[in-house]
């Protein structure tokens, strides 16, 4: 008599090795990068803009950098919790990191507005924003764009006011039920970008709710296969090459810093500062 059938095993979540190289914990190199960071013109600051579905975590990647950056958790961001139907940015701001115990800011500055949702940001106001038109504290208003006359319409531009990195901030357990709509204000974002030349990035956030094996360690991001098949599906769906591509765990619940999560913040931080020094150099010439 033959014995009970045996139960095939379940595959392995994990690639037979990392499909992308990080320096775990070892920041050092990467955050001296950072902090020596300069551009070559006088002046002139780096603006990263980050745009994407309410609830993504733009706000808390802000707060994260500056986490990262000061040595403790920070919050000078204002962020929404993860049930939040309505986006909790309301107005166009520009966040600025003091460097520790000095007087003076880091060359690069953010912009964070207004979620993609239905009653969201306009597609135009993002496209004024790319341009330098949009000044500090304009309320976004999801059924008129900002308009010329008005007091919040910058007519003279400088090069500070544009925008160098156009950042889209994603969560990855919801890109495979992403809308249609949200993809079709997405690419219409890209290609006004694409027009003026301006590098483009995205940054893959809640990794942790993409996989189990994730909350475990989040070394293991660049491992699971569930986590490439996601960043691949977006890339896909929005054109943004792999490479362009950054998975990114926020601080949210913690109180105290992660040296690993740290490392995903710096890379994905390198990438926009090496992107938009590029775009810069290209200005200046």
């Amino acid at each position: 008599m033959g014995g009970a059938e045996s139960t095939p095993e379940a595959p392995s979540p994990f690639l037979s090795k990392p499909w992308r190289d990080i320096d775990w914990g070892d920041n050092q190199r990467a955050l001296q990068y950072v902090k020596d960071y300069k551009p070559q013109t006088e002046g002139q600051k780096l603006r990263i803009l980050l745009h994407g579905p309410v609830g993504a975590g733009k706000s808390s990647f802000i707060n994260s950098v500056q986490s990262v950056l000061k040595g403790r958790i920070y919050k000078q961001a204002l962020a929404g919790s993860s049930g939040d139907a309505a986006s909790f940015t309301k107005e166009y701001t520009t966040y600025k990191i003091r460097k520790e115990g000095q007087r003076s800011f880091y060359p690069f500055v953010f912009n964070d507005i207004m979620g993609l949702e239905v009653k969201g940001v306009l597609v135009d106001d993002i496209k004024l924003a790319l341009r330098g038109r949009v000044k500090d504290d304009y309320t976004f208003n999801p059924v008129s764009k900002l308009s010329e006359g008005d007091q919040f319409y910058n007519n003279s531009p400088t090069d500070n006011d544009k925008v160098h990195v156009l950042v889209c901030v994603f969560p990855g357990h919801t890109v495979a039920n992403i809308q249609d709509d949200v993809v079709q204000k997405i690419v219409e974002i890209r290609k006004e970008a694409s027009d003026l030349g301006i590098p483009q990035l995205v940054i893959i956030t809640k990794i942790d709710e993409v996989c189990p094996e994730i909350k475990e360690d989040v070394k293991n991001v660049y491992k699971l296969k569930k986590v490439k098949a996601t960043m691949e599906e977006f890339s896909v769906k929005v054109g943004i090459p792999m490479n362009c591509i950054f998975p990114v765990k926020n601080y949210h619940e913690e109180i105290d810093l992660n040296h690993d999560i740290d490392s995903l913040i710096l890379s994905s931080l390198k990438g926009m500062i090496d992107a938009g020094d590029e775009f810069l150099d290209e200005l200046s010439q």
